[in-house]
């Protein structure tokens, strides 16, 4: 049960600490480390500032069959409000370097600052990526994207750790089962990444512009290859005009981004879903992607079609939708990991009813299921 971890790894923790140098919080609660701000408490909580020292921390925690979770930025993790029943391992390693054409970061590094230091340094490539929060280590786990760009399409190679070996080893990207927002490494604990390293252009300028709305907003053609920095800056307003820049002080950002992926729907069943869209709103356009298998669609245009509009179920309301953007599910200051995840299965449901469409979370779940 979550919540009991008992006291044999709360001591292991204890002497992995003396041992190695990492830093000991007790009983933290997780809604201080997650940007959804929920979550019960992580009884015990070893930061490691090195690759040395996260790599000597999980390899011992390991050796003691200790339950664990790797912790990255938290921003795209929901986790059960009765806790966290492992040692979290904090990863905080946060170097930045650029060499050449690449780039390369520590697993803890923020990742919005390994974009800012690429475009600084010259570099085009990652600008589509500005502002997504969390840290570089979570890019290729999570395969994110945004603007037309996925990580995949950048990656050079990623540091694992190897848990059952205990090697520590590069790999490249076709190794790592490289998907729509998922990776080989996203539902499985064999490995922690330690470092990422990405292949840049050194003439500056964008990857080309693929994203309708982006190249819209900078005046610009589709296929258009901009200045890096240009794009940057642009992506970012966007990004905060949707509530998907974190800020503190704005409700509608304490959310995990994106709380569903767009749904991948087989060409077989595209008919009856276009079918069952058309019946309950009409014959309007539907946007409509191209995807491995079939089309993809908007998860957040079925979600505001199916009568979940921004903001939904309204003010009074602990946890909503952004009022900005339906696709996130926000914690408007006193929301539980309760809250957040029955209105998650509320809009699940009602898209799948609405369209025969069953919408799959982004986050990863700790203790909790939606």
């Amino acid at each position: 049960m979550f919540g009991t971890l008992p006291c044999a790894p709360v001591r292991v923790a204890e002497d992995v600490a003396a041992e190695y140098g990492a830093e000991l919080d007790m009983d933290t609660p997780m809604s201080q480390l997650t940007t959804l701000r929920v979550g019960g408490p992580a009884h015990a909580m070893l930061t490691c500032r090195s690759t040395d020292t996260l790599v000597s921390v999980v390899r011992a925690l390991d050796a003691a069959r200790v339950p664990v979770l790797i912790l990255g930025g938290g921003s795209n993790l929901l986790v059960d409000d009765s806790g966290v029943d492992a040692v979290v391992v904090r990863v905080a390693n946060d170097a930045i370097r650029l060499d050449g054409e690449v780039v390369s970061a520590e697993a803890g590094a923020v990742w919005d600052e390994v974009v800012a230091r690429s475009v600084a340094g010259g570099l085009g490539g990652l600008e589509c990526l500005a502002g997504i929060p969390g840290s570089a280590g979570a890019t290729p786990v999570q395969n994110v994207g945004a603007y037309g760009v996925e990580v995949s399409s950048l990656l050079r190679r990623v540091q694992l750790l190897d848990r059952a070996s205990g090697e520590v080893r590069w790999v490249r990207p076709d190794a790592l089962g490289l998907g729509y927002r998922t990776s080989m490494l996203k539902h499985t604990d064999t490995a922690v990444v330690l470092a990422v390293e990405f292949t840049a252009t050194e003439d500056g300028l964008s990857a080309p512009l693929r994203y309708r709305e982006l190249a819209s907003a900078l005046g610009a053609a589709e296929g258009e290859r901009r200045r890096a920095a240009e794009v940057r800056e642009v992506v970012l307003g966007l990004r905060a005009g949707k509530g998907m820049v974190l800020d503190g002080t704005d409700h509608d950002t304490w959310s995990a981004g994106s709380f569903f992926t767009n749904p991948v729907v087989p060409d077989g069943q595209l008919p009856a879903v276009l079918d069952a869209i058309s019946a309950r709103v009409g014959d309007v356009p539907v946007p409509q992607f191209p995807a491995d298998g079939g089309v993809k669609l908007s998860a957040g245009w079925l979600i505001e079609r199916a009568g979940f509009a921004k903001g939904y179920p309204g003010p009074a309301a602990a946890a909503r939708l952004s009022t900005k953007h339906t696709l996130a599910l926000t914690n408007r200051g006193a929301a539980a990991a309760g809250d957040v995840l029955a209105l998650a299965r509320e809009v699940r449901a009602g898209v799948q009813d609405a369209f025969g469409v069953r919408l799959e979370p982004e986050p990863v779940t700790v203790g909790c299921t939606v």
